[in-house]
C-alpha cells in the first residue's frame, strides 16, 4: 500500500460504485439540461469533436469525486492524467461518450466512469441521460440497470446475433478501419448497429440488448466502465485476437460469451486476409 494512503480511506468496491454513480449522474444531468445547445464545437482531429459540454461535464464529474476522494488519481478524456499516481485508486472518465451525437442533437450519448484499484477494474457507472438509464457494477457484485440486476443475452449462434460496432477516428487515413470486419459480420449476423458511443454499446451487451460488440483503437475511458459491466453481467471481453482484456489495446471484442469464439474467428479471418 502506498505510504501516502491512509488505510481508513480505502473504500469497498460498492462504495466506489456508488460514488461513480453519483458523479456520472451529476455530469449526465448537466448534459441533459444542455441538450440541443452544444455551444462551441472544436475539432481535435478530422472527425473528432469536442464541445463546451465535454469540458463542463468533466469538471462536474471530477469535482464530485474529488469532494469525497481528493487523493485519488484521475484519467479523463479532456484533462488526461491528473492527481497522485502513487495512489491505489484511479478514476477513468469519459465525460461525454458520443460527442458528435450530442453536438448534432442525436440523443445517444453517455457519461462513463470506471474505477481501478491496484490496477484492477472494481467499479463502474454509465449514465445515458436522455433515456434516464444508469448502468452500474461492482466487482463480484453483479451489474444493474436502474437498480435491477442485468445479465447478458442467451443468443447462442452468430447468425442470430444482434451486434454493435464503431469506427476509429482515423478511418480516412488508416486502412485498418473496421470496414472489412463490418462487411464480414453483416453477412453472418442477424443485424449490426452503429450508435456512436462505445460505452453504450458495452452497456447494451451487458443488459442483453446486444449479443456482441467489437471495435478498434478505443481509449481506456471508452472501455473501463463497460468492460466491468460486461464481466459482471456474465459476458466475456477480450482483445481482438482473443487475448486477455486490457485497457490499452488495438481492438476489443465483447459478447455474451456464447458467440465469442465465432466472433473472434471472423475477426481473425479478416485480419489474416488483410495482412
Amino acid at each position: 500500500m502506498p505510504e501516502s494512503e491512509d488505510p481508513i480511506t480505502i473504500p469497498t468496491s460498492a462504495a466506489l460504485r456508488d460514488l461513480a454513480e453519483r458523479s456520472a449522474r451529476a455530469a449526465g444531468d448537466h448534459l441533459r439540461a444542455h441538450f440541443g445547445h452544444a455551444g462551441r464545437v472544436d475539432l481535435k482531429g478530422a472527425i473528432d469533436l469536442v464541445t463546451e459540454a465535454d469540458h463542463a461535464a468533466e469538471e462536474i464529474a471530477v469535482g464530485t469525486i474529488r469532494a469525497e476522494r481528493p487523493l485519488d488519481s484521475v484519467l479523463a478524456e479532456e484533462r488526461g492524467a491528473d492527481g497522485n499516481p502513487a495512489t491505489s485508486i484511479r478514476w477513468i472518465i469519459d465525460p461525454l461518450d458520443g460527442t458528435t451525437n450530442f453536438a448534432r442533437s442525436f440523443p445517444m450519448f453517455a457519461v462513463s466512469i470506471g474505477v481501478e484499484q491496484h490496477g484492477e477494474l472494481v467499479a463502474a457507472a454509465i449514465h445515458v441521460p436522455m433515456l434516464d438509464e444508469m448502468f452500474t457494477a461492482a466487482r463480484d457484485s453483479g451489474a444493474t440497470l436502474n437498480g435491477r440486476r442485468i445479465h447478458t443475452s442467451g443468443t447462442g449462434h452468430l447468425d442470430r446475433a444482434f451486434l454493435a460496432t464503431g469506427f476509429p477516428y482515423d478511418i480516412r487515413t488508416n486502412p485498418d478501419n473496421n470496414l472489412d470486419h463490418f462487411a464480414c459480420f453483416a453477412t453472418r449476423a442477424l443485424a449490426i448497429r452503429r450508435a456512436g458511443a462505445a460505452a453504450i454499446d458495452l452497456a447494451y451487451v451487458a443488459c442483453g440488448r446486444f449479443d456482441g460488440f467489437w471495435e478498434l483503437r478505443l481509449k481506456p475511458w471508452d472501455l473501463a466502465a463497460g468492460a466491468l459491466l460486461v464481466r459482471e453481467a456474465g459476458g466475456c471481453i477480450t482483445v481482438i485476437d482473443g487475448g486477455p482484456f486490457q485497457l490499452v489495446t488495438t481492438g476489443v471484442c465483447a459478447s455474451n460469451g456464447l458467440i465469442h469464439d465465432e466472433m473472434l474467428a471472423v475477426l481473425q479471418r479478416e485480419r489474416s486476409a488483410g495482412s
